[in-house]
């Protein structure tokens, strides 16, 4: 990718066709932070199919000087995570998940597997892939019998390839010192949060703190009918001073599972 800001660009302006409650986050932030809000990390989703395994998604990130920094495991999603960095500190972390198939029935596996083989190699190669949206056609009942299964692998059938979230760092916030007057704000505006395992997800201790507000639903246009399901969110983070005295740049596993659920359709409300 020969412009690195132009395709994150084009990713920002994808998600917030989905998710019109970040667009009035984002600004009343910016109103209240000098017109700068900082963007820790995006969050993509796949899965470990060979075609479109993580290492496919990432190529036009390192193709732009970014490198693998962290993996992350989580076993009862059935994930593995990779996040990645660029040696400019602007430019914010992308964090890579994708669903292990092979965990999940036959019956899923064999609808995800012909999700996959409706999607072009070509395709595939293109820069713009990680946020082309939906390449495959999709029955309202597929959605439905991944759901059963897996949440992740329902959102991945229904949306496809696009960012499931963007995230404000809260360390370069002016108007809030704590993720909790961010969260404070956000509720007092009328946001719905993520309370599972509570609103805050992580400790000082643990060098991260993390929230989000529940999906938007959004309209998704099923093979046989339209119907509105939860689609992206806005992540917050506070990231806290190593031993070194550098700021602590990865994840905490136990509390990216719980931010996983604020696409869950069980919970998800419009914001």
């Amino acid at each position: 990718m020969k412009n690195i800001q132009a395709l994150l660009e084009a990713m920002w302006v994808d998600y917030l066709e989905l998710n019109p409650a970040a667009r009035s986050i984002y600004q009343l932030f910016t109103e209240r932070n000098n017109g700068a809000v900082i963007n820790d990390h995006i969050a993509l989703r796949t899965f470990n199919i060979s075609k479109v395994c993580i290492d496919v998604i990432a190529q036009p990130f390192i193709q732009s000087g970014y490198v693998a920094c962290g993996e992350y495991h989580f076993e009862e999603k059935k994930l593995f995570a990779r996040h990645y960095q660029h040696e400019n500190p602007a430019l914010p972390k992308v964090f890579i998940s994708e669903l292990l198939i092979e965990k999940l029935s036959q019956a899923a596996q064999e609808t995800i597997g012909g999700l996959i083989e409706q999607l072009d190699d070509a395709v595939v190669r293109q820069d713009n892939f990680c946020f082309s949206g939906r390449p495959w056609q999709l029955s309202y009942a597929s959605y439905e019998q991944l759901l059963v299964e897996s949440e992740y692998a329902a959102w991945m059938a229904a949306f496809g390839y696009r960012p499931n979230h963007f995230t404000v760092l809260v360390n370069e916030l002016t108007f809030c010192s704590s993720l909790e007057s961010v969260n404070q704000l956000l509720v007092e505006k009328g946001f719905a949060l993520n309370q599972s395992g509570g609103v805050i997800k992580g400790t000082p201790a643990q060098l991260l703190e993390q929230s989000s507000t529940m999906a938007n639903k959004s309209k998704v246009a099923f093979s046989d009918q339209d119907l509105e399901i939860p689609s992206c969110y806005y992540e917050f983070a506070r990231r806290y001073s190593q031993a070194d005295g550098t700021i602590y740049q990865g994840f905490i596993a136990s509390s990216a599972d719980k931010i996983f659920e604020s696409t869950d359709s069980a919970l998800a409300t419009k914001a």
